[in-house]
């Protein structure tokens, strides 16, 4: 009988020393702190850069997982404004980031990681030389459908659209336009010939997919509204130590050169 109460006694004294000892904080630098889904609602023009990133992430650290939500930012903003349950949104522009921001719905400070580009691109099936005949591509017969991202949600859209206005073509050429829900989308239009050619982003452009089997012409970085990109996390989210250790794996060395690596501007400091 006494053995028995020393057992008990033991395995009481076990049992609270589980439960009042101190949690342990997650530290973004040890790879086994957090196993944490980290969820992010990216702009489609990161899906080539940040499969990259996500990979390198995750090998260095085993226990993590961060899964990618891609799509218009517009649509995502409007989702967060909601709830929709992300830990990290990365938008292909400020102002939605820093709506949220004056929402209350964020955390810490917005954090700039990009400047977007946009270029006019054609598949090797359109017998236009995009590369030799830059904007006045449009004009020509060939292209009866041009590619573009639905401006009233996606930045590359409103970028593209005060592009042709800045270079003097809009009203001859907006009959034309096939409209994707995000640039992703807009990228696979002209693809897939859904398009003779289309205004996508650098990003998806110089993509081994797209590199591959079409060629691409840079619209003046002056003709359209800078696109400079920016993050926020989210204040609702359940794992902010790990979102903020993705978050700064974004502007580690490696992260920084898989992001020139796809055509991207940094910000200025």
């Amino acid at each position: 009988m006494k053995r028995t109460s020393k057992i008990l006694a033991a395995a009481l004294v076990a049992l609270t020393g589980i439960f009042l000892s101190p949690a342990r904080s997650a530290d973004p630098a040890d790879p086994a702190a957090s196993t944490a889904a980290i969820k992010v609602a990216a702009a489609a023009d990161l899906q080539y850069a940040l499969e990259d990133l996500v990979k390198e992430y995750n090998t260095k650290n085993p226990t993590a997982t961060v899964a990618v939500t891609y799509g218009s930012s517009g649509k995502f903003f409007a989702q967060l404004q909601n709830g929709a349950p992300f830990d990290i949104f990365l938008s292909a522009d400020i102002e939605y980031p820093q709506k949220l921001e004056a929402a209350g719905l964020t955390i810490d400070k917005i954090f700039p990681y990009a400047v977007g580009r946009v270029v006019l691109w054609a598949p090797k099936t359109t017998p236009v030389d995009v590369q030799k005949l830059g904007i006045k591509s449009l004009l020509e017969p060939a292209v009866k459908k041009i590619a573009i991202a639905n401006p009233e949600h996606a930045p590359y859209g409103r970028a593209s659209v005060a592009a042709l206005k800045s270079l003097g073509i809009y009203d001859q050429v907006q009959s034309k336009f096939v409209y994707g829900e995000n640039i992703a989308q807009t990228a696979q239009f002209a693809q897939s010939g859904a398009a003779d050619v289309g205004f996508v982003a650098l990003a998806l452009a110089v993509s081994p997919k797209m590199s591959n089997v079409g060629s691409y012409w840079e619209v003046p970085f002056d003709a359209y509204p800078r696109m400079d990109q920016a993050g926020v996390i989210l204040k609702a989210s359940g794992h902010l130590e790990a979102a903020r250790a993705f978050r700064d794996f974004l502007f580690s060395p490696h992260g920084i050169e898989v992001l020139k690596k796809f055509g991207f501007s940094l910000p200025e400091k």
